[in-house]
């Protein structure tokens, strides 16, 4: 009887840990790869996150992209990983540098990157951005009221697919696809959402407005100010920054207005802090066109980001003004808590205008110092951190040198007294 028991147990258990591993492997809808992709990254389209185990950002990643397959699951989208210290054929077929590394794969057509915020939401539009047509055409207005509802924003093309506008709207689709959304609608339905001149016509949708291409405003030719003004409409007004989406920030060739806070480990701000946020985001909402032309205004929310872009220990919450093209940054006069939206703005013009104090640069020297001011952080860091692999790091090559100096000077020491012994003998045989 107690046998019986037993098995009835054991069987039970064994099904409970069968239903709970098959929950778990349904559960997840990432596909495990091996170095065998390389032979089929050209079959259809494929989201792909190359890893090592032994990467931190890697195990942070891990439930996030989770999320990402599961909300790309209805799709023709194929979301899978690979462990490259186990297929290291991967890491030189596809460049790899580090870890991870999020790539997109479409069909024959090529292979893109991923280089933004490793959120969710920001790596399931880049697949589904790429998985479509450059430019997509919608002609019921119902799609277009659709589309403000779901899509962040997107670029809106109103008139006939013709002529060297379109020529050119299609080819920066293609160049700008992984960032935004490009559409093609008639005449007749842009009207009944857009205000625009002539057709053909550009516009822009974000944050429940949209704006609209005016070639005249522009001090260049036609191509270069429509490539620069969709290079610049695709961020939102105020833009969270990271080191993944700066360098896009960067070719926008504008000031970059930073705001300077700092989040806690799940991506909350102090009240205080916060209430800085607002009170920045206020300025260019007030002032778009005053001051959109000039500035990109987006914030930070980790403090060792912020004081790698001006080489210095920032007082937090704070702000700055960083100049894209001579990565010169400015600070205001007044402290963080002395500013106002009037004072801001005063900032913003005197930046504009070139009347305020700039520090740093591309010089060579202040090239340098950056690289002793990262390098000494990353070293403090070290020992903070991991105080046992510090002492390792450092301890090994200190006490190497030590035992070099050591051997030396005894060496020395022995042949000065050899020498000495010799003289001694000498002098008693004369």
């Amino acid at each position: 009887m107690m046998i019986s028991n037993i098995l009835t147990t054991i069987l039970s258990l064994g099904f409970i840990v069968s239903v709970i591993l098959l929950k778990d492997v349904r559960s997840s809808r990432v596909l495990e790869l091996s170095d065998g992709f390389i032979e089929m990254k050209n079959d259809g389209h494929w989201f792909i996150m190359f890893y090592a185990p032994w990467c931190g950002h890697c195990k942070r990643l891990e439930p996030i992209w989770r999320h990402v397959a599961q909300a790309l699951h209805h799709s023709d989208i194929r979301v899978g990983k690979i462990d490259c210290t186990r297929y290291k054929r991967v890491v030189s077929e596809f460049g790899l540098s580090g870890y991870p590394t999020i790539m997109f794969f479409r069909d024959r057509e090529g292979e893109f990157k991923f280089n933004s915020e490793r959120s969710t939401e920001e790596m399931v539009h880049f697949a589904k951005r790429l998985a479509r047509p450059p430019v997509q055409e919608v002609t019921d207005s119902k799609d277009i009221e659709m589309l403000k509802q779901t899509n962040k924003n997107f670029f809106m093309f109103i008139g006939k697919s013709v002529g060297h506008t379109w020529d050119l709207f299609y080819d920066l689709a293609k160049q700008y696809q992984a960032h935004s959304y490009f559409y093609i609608t008639p005449e007749i339905t842009g009207k009944q959402h857009f205000v625009f001149g002539e057709t053909p016509a550009v516009v822009v949708y974000k944050e429940e407005q949209h704006y609209s291409f005016n070639a005249e405003e522009w001090d260049m030719d036609f191509n270069t100010s429509l490539t620069q003004w969709i290079n610049t409409e695709r961020f939102d007004t105020f833009v969270k920054v990271t080191r993944s989406n700066i360098h896009h920030m960067l070719e926008t060739n504008k000031y970059l207005v930073l705001a300077l806070v700092e989040e806690n480990k799940i991506e909350k701000l102090p009240p205080h802090h916060s209430e800085f946020l607002q009170m920045v985001e206020s300025v260019i909402v007030k002032n778009r066109e005053r001051f959109h032309r000039n500035f990109q205004f987006g914030w930070i929310g980790s403090p060792e980001f912020a004081n790698s872009i001006t080489s210095s220990d920032v007082t937090l919450p704070s702000l700055i003004i960083y100049n894209s093209s001579t990565r010169h940054h400015h600070f205001p006069e007044e402290k963080p808590h002395e500013l106002t939206p009037e004072s801001i703005t005063l900032f913003l013009e005197a930046v504009r205008n070139q009347s305020v104090k700039a520090y740093g640069g591309s010089g060579v020297f202040i090239q340098m110092y950056r690289m002793y001011y990262e390098t000494k952080k990353s070293l403090v860091n070290i020992w903070v951190n991991n105080p046992a692999v510090a002492s390792v790091l450092f301890g090994l090559p200190i006490g190497f040198l030590l035992l070099i100096c050591y051997s030396t000077c005894c060496t020395d020491i022995m042949d000065a007294s050899d020498d000495d012994e010799d003289d001694v003998h000498h002098e008693k045989k004369e």
